[in-house]
């Protein structure tokens, strides 16, 4: 049954969608160049930023984990927050509930 006053498909990956969007929205800060995903690491899901396309702007966007945490647990996103160029891991920081 399709709900037409829903803004989107009722699917999974509509909903991943979604809330990534949330959590953009919520943490007004971080640049329309990173990007943001998440992946299965083992048993867990990690919340991926990746600033390949603004490496400039990684150290002082990892002074405000405190924050991406916060609404990373409000959205119950992921297990950890891991910072990225590209392929490289450039931080890893655990989410304690």
């Amino acid at each position: 049954m399709n709900n037409p006053q829903l803004p989107f498909k009722c699917t999974s990956s509509e909903l991943e969608k979604e809330v990534l969007n949330r959590f953009r929205t919520k943490i007004g800060f971080l640049p329309s160049q990173c990007q943001i995903f998440r992946e299965p690491w083992n048993h867990s899901t990690v919340i991926c930023l990746d600033f390949v396309q603004c490496p400039h702007l990684l150290d002082s966007l990892k002074d405000m984990e405190p924050s991406l945490i916060e609404v990373s647990q409000t959205l119950g996103l992921g297990n950890a927050l891991v910072f990225r160029l590209g392929r490289k891991l450039m931080g890893w920081k655990n989410i304690v509930s």
